[in-house]
């Protein structure tokens, strides 16, 4: 059985957002939704500082807390570990909301704070049908795309090639060669944010060390954090317009 993850090498990460466009055209997501985002820290000691993007979304856990705290029954783990959530069953009640530490879940706005209010054209070739309002959405790893055999949107995206995915029990996949051979070269193995949730996540990353990471990122920094539109907003570097 296939058990599907994404890999990000933070060593890579530049900060772009070509994640953040590429998942929000893909999954036509309403006003200030994301599904993927990049918090942007700094780290270190003056004067040896630095600046870290780290992209964040859902981590298609193992122990998924969202699945279990659903009193519908509406989140599901797939065979493959995507974990998504059944968008007819959801009653939004955001108990998913509040049960996932990495505050990767959101519920959709009302239908009349969005934008447009009627499929576009160009919707037509990736959008197969409009997000319902009120119901809990998250990052599927674009399972309508690995279904047809294609990476998730936000990989294909990337310039620097810094997110990985693939199938974690297959050596041949490109997460599992990429690991081995990182981990031969560098000596670095993968590690996952905020471990002490016990969530098992599917999602992973690689360097900078995760004693680099600071403590204090699910506080100030985003993680477990985002549970609304507003606090979901792309941030900008300091100085930035």
């Amino acid at each position: 059985m296939a058990r599907l993850s994404m890999l990000i090498d933070l060593t890579r990460c530049i900060g772009c957002d070509a994640c953040t466009l590429a998942c929000k055209q893909e999954n036509g997501t309403p006003v200030d939704t994301f599904f993927a985002r990049v918090i942007n820290v700094e780290v270190g000691t003056y004067p040896n500082v630095k600046r870290l993007y780290i992209p964040v979304l859902c981590n298609h856990c193992d122990d998924a807390p969202c699945l279990k705290s659903c009193p519908n029954k509406a989140i599901v783990r797939r065979g493959d570990g995507i974990v998504l959530v059944d968008q007819e069953r959801c009653k939004g009640t955001g108990a998913c909301v509040s049960a996932c530490p990495y505050g990767n879940i959101i519920l959709n706005q009302a239908e009349d704070d969005w934008y447009l209010t009627a499929e576009e054209p160009y919707e037509k070739d990736f959008v197969k049908k409009r997000l319902k309002p009120n119901v809990a959405r998250k990052c599927t790893y674009c399972a309508q795309r690995v279904d047809n055999g294609l990476d998730p949107a936000c990989v294909v995206a990337c310039p620097t090639t810094a997110r990985i995915f693939g199938d974690l029990d297959d050596p041949e996949s490109p997460i599992s060669t990429y690991v081995a051979e990182q981990k031969e070269s560098t000596g670095r193995s993968p590690f996952h944010l905020l471990p002490e949730a016990g969530t098992k996540p599917a999602g992973c990353y690689l360097g900078p060390m995760a004693s680099q990471i600071p403590q204090t990122l699910g506080q100030t920094d985003g993680i477990g954090e985002a549970k609304t539109a507003e606090a979901q907003r792309p941030q900008k570097s300091k100085g930035s317009a």
